[in-house]
């Protein structure tokens, strides 16, 4: 296997705008991240994937770019920027950036000109349609809900946006479209950064006709996936940006990929294919999602979860690699979502932390995960600041959903469940800002914060640092196969790692409950120590019946 430095690496994400506020106006900034790089650096990631910090009217929290070579004021200068890589290399902390570039803003100046007439040079930097029957040109629905098709009076044709009404989608098949995108890439790996995230990657290449989607229940809008994920043109695409950019440099790729199966995530990734280096994949982020999507909250199946991701960890072995996460700006926390965030939030969360880690892939940690931060029950609607949870209240209501319920939803899966403000300490706001925050803190700070997990030799924070060092010292945990052991047990989450001589033996109990746990006849640890366990285990116990105490994870390391 190829010993690229990204395969060794653990990442970590920061959502700027909820970070550190370095100067109080009560939004996360750039300075805010340089004064916590000896925090990262005490952790021991190796790099860090920052979320957009380009120049934004910031109608979806920096996902709609403006401008892509300046920063955006509320995170501060160009300037500060450069300090931030420098001061990240000086610590060996590698930086990748956020590229998005399936849309702009409608603030953007390519958009300006667009839609300013049909024959604008412009104009074909976006998909613009003609309406059909004085209706949209289809029936494809925003992932923000409602139409995904905008109507401009200007020139009489609708633009489409995938998002936002205010994040139209780029033209791909315009060639002047994609140099000037690659020479914006170009621009930040000149300037020192080690790679790049790619936001909804494989949108950018859509059936060329732009069809209606089918639709059998009679909605309004349907979502158009088929006709935009993983389009006819999506490899072509990568290819180029891989010979024009990427292939120049020595970098990180990862591409985020709704709805990619292990197949075609072998083709994007695979070594010889020159396109990325992994991408992000959801299935088992849908797993407590019902029929009706996201929204539509159903109980955590463990052993739906243990089939994704054997699939993936089978099918991308020796063929492409594997991105590992549990949390992102876009998700929950897992704590609160699998495990238990009341009682056993210290020792659920290891155990989610050890179940991940030790698969084969990069792990992505995301701000607060390694301290064990928790979802929010914010009282009321006003609390909240994501677009897509706000579109979706109005939605429910209107389609008589009942406000519990949907409130429920938000609790369990609203995206602000990870965009409150970094707990740092007990001080007034987590010590995040001395000003009033752009989005309310987590009332629990008191108990979750950095300062007290920094002082706790058994917190959550020393135990991920401990599972980052794993994976620099074992190569089994980056090189051997993936074998799945009891594939049904609702509770036990069990697997082995195999390289050479040597064998892992990961055991996490997913339950509040003790349980019961019988080896394998095959498997022989009669020589095991411990890699790393949550509990008071010791290795004098008969390794062939154990009793798993709730939340348990360990780890048996040993020689065949």
């Amino acid at each position: 296997m190829n010993q690229q430095w990204w395969k060794k690496s653990v990442v970590y994400q920061i959502y700027p705008r909820s970070f550190m506020d370095s100067n109080g106006d009560g939004i996360g900034d750039i300075q805010g991240i340089i004064s916590k790089l000896d925090y990262l650096n005490e952790l021991g990631v190796d790099v860090v994937w920052l979320s957009p910090v380009y120049q934004s009217p910031n109608d979806d929290n920096g996902y709609d770019i403006s401008d892509y070579q300046r920063i955006m004021d509320d995170f501060g200068t160009m300037e500060d920027w450069e300090e931030m890589l420098a001061e990240m290399h000086n610590r060996g902390i590698k930086l990748v950036m956020d590229l998005v570039v399936n849309h702009t803003s409608d603030e953007h100046q390519w958009f300006i000109e667009s839609k300013k007439s049909k024959d604008n040079p412009y104009r074909d930097y976006y998909i613009w349609r003609k309406g059909k029957q004085g209706k949209e040109p289809n029936n494809w629905e925003s992932a923000f809900s409602g139409s995904a098709w905008q109507y401009a009076e200007g020139t009489d044709e609708y633009f489409l946006h995938l998002f936002s009404k205010k994040q139209p989608d780029l033209n791909w098949e315009n060639e002047r479209l994609r140099q000037e995108i690659y020479k914006m890439m170009t621009f930040w790996l000149d300037k020192g950064i080690d790679g790049f995230r790619m936001d909804v990657v494989n949108f950018i290449s859509k059936a060329p006709d732009l069809p209606d989607a089918p639709n059998t229940e009679g909605k309004t809008y349907v979502s158009g996936g088929d006709y935009y994920m993983n389009g006819p043109r999506i490899h072509e695409y990568l290819h180029e940006m891989n010979r024009e950019v990427l292939s120049k440099y020595d970098i990180l790729t990862v591409g985020e990929m709704p709805g990619v199966t292990p197949a075609e995530a072998s083709l994007y990734t695979g070594s010889d294919r020159d396109e990325l280096n992994m991408v992000f994949q959801f299935e088992h982020m849908d797993v407590d999602s019902g029929p009706g999507g996201k929204w539509n909250v159903i109980p955590f199946d463990l052993v739906k979860l243990k089939d994704i991701l054997t699939k993936w960890q089978k099918g991308l072995f020796e063929k492409g690699w594997n991105s590992l996460y549990w949390n992102n700006h876009d998700q929950p926390r897992i704590v609160s979502r699998v495990g238990d965030d009341g009682k056993y939030r210290v020792k659920s969360a290891k155990m989610l932390g050890t179940l991940l880690h030790m698969m084969q892939g990069t792990p992505y940690i995301y701000q607060g995960e390694e301290l064990g931060m928790t979802n929010v029950k914010f009282g009321s609607l006003d609390e909240y600041r994501d677009i897509e949870t706000l579109n979706m209240y109005k939605e429910k209501v209107e389609e008589g959903w009942d406000i519990n319920s949907i409130m429920n939803s938000i609790f369990v899966k609203g995206r602000d469940n990870a965009r409150t403000p970094m707990q740092w300490n007990a001080d007034m706001n987590a010590g995040f800002t001395k000003g009033t925050p752009w989005i309310n803190v987590n009332p629990n700070y008191n108990e979750v914060n950095a300062e007290q997990a920094i002082q706790d030799p058994d917190s959550v924070f020393h135990y991920y640092k401990k599972l980052i060092a794993l994976r620099k010292e074992q190569t089994i945990i980056t090189e051997g196969t993936f074998d799945l052991l009891l594939k049904n047990d609702p509770t036990i989450y069990a697997y082995t790692r195999s390289f050479e001589n040597e064998r892992l033996l990961v055991i996490c109990n997913v339950s509040s409950e003790t349980q019961k746990f019988d080896l394998p006849e095959d498997l022989d640890p009669s020589n095991a120590s411990i890699l790393i366990t949550n509990d008071e285990r010791t290795i004098e116990e008969n390794v062939r019946q154990l009793k798993l105490t709730p939340w348990e994870a360990v780890v048996f390391h040993y020689f065949v």
